[in-house]
């Protein structure tokens, strides 16, 4: 892929991304960073309104789009006007996610699991269906998939969603071998629990007890930030990572040790 490889600044430039879930949490975090390294961004979220509020304050580079990445309609919708604009992605951040509150794994309920299922594991078989091809096509791209360290180290009273997690770094490396042929290069990040709006659902909900009880099973003593997987982000999507790919990069400070 062509790109700037000179250094950090502009490590982006010439590229056009899209970040699923980027209104908010880690995806706006991935957005800000793409953007400063002179990336054009895509802002894909099913909260319009948010990923409209949040394009408006980052200049004419960001671009909102509303989708429902669980729909295969809506994804489909998605690229087709991305298409009608000129709009051709060479990276794909697969980052929209939902989790659950600690609950037996044979009492959550249904509609949750396939919710689970379906925004965690087949928004990335939807947004790659609607953008390889393209990819394809023009000679390569990235995709970076977000796992967690609920892949790694799963905690008890999370199992569906630790296997939805496990689930895409089994897909990422799968994806990396299959795609290299078109020089697609396809990782994935595994983060630590970080101060987002997900972080309450994790923990049962917020207080400085259970705080302390997730900040404990860290090493470095702090939750990840939007900041964080902005440059892992940014640094994996880039050409000083063309030698990477099937990687499952944990930012998680220390919890995976």
């Amino acid at each position: 892929m062509s790109g700037n490889t000179g250094g950090l600044a502009g490590r982006l430039a010439g590229r056009t991304a899209i970040v699923t879930g980027g209104a908010s949490g880690f995806g706006a975090g991935i957005v800000r960073r793409f953007l400063a390294d002179g990336a054009r961004v895509v802002i894909a979220d099913i909260d319009g309104d948010a990923a409209r509020a949040l394009a408006d304050t980052l200049g004419d580079q960001a671009i909102a789009v509303a989708v429902d990445v669980a729909s295969a309609a809506s994804v489909a919708a998605m690229a087709a006007a991305l298409t009608e604009r000129g709009i051709e992605p060479g990276v794909l951040v697969n980052n929209a996610g939902v989790g659950q509150g600690p609950t037996p794994l044979a009492e959550l309920d249904e509609d949750r699991f396939d919710r689970i299922a379906a925004v965690n594991m087949k928004s990335i078989y939807l947004t790659a269906r609607a953008f390889v091809p393209g990819m394809q096509a023009r000679g390569g791209g990235v995709i970076l998939n977000m796992g967690s360290t609920a892949a790694v180290r799963p905690r008890p009273g999370l199992t569906w969603y630790n296997a939805s997690k496990g689930w895409v770094v089994t897909a990422t490396r799968s994806m990396a071998a299959e795609l290299a042929p078109w020089r697609i290069r396809v990782n994935c990040l595994n983060p630590v629990a970080g101060d987002t709006p997900m972080l309450a659902t994790f923990m049962g909900g917020d207080s400085p007890e259970a705080r302390d009880r997730m900040l404990a099973t860290i090493p470095l003593g702090r939750l990840s930030t939007p900041e964080d997987l902005g440059h892992a982000a940014s640094y994996l999507c880039s050409d000083q990572a063309a030698m990477l790919t099937g990687v499952a990069l944990e930012v998680d400070g220390g919890r995976c040790l």
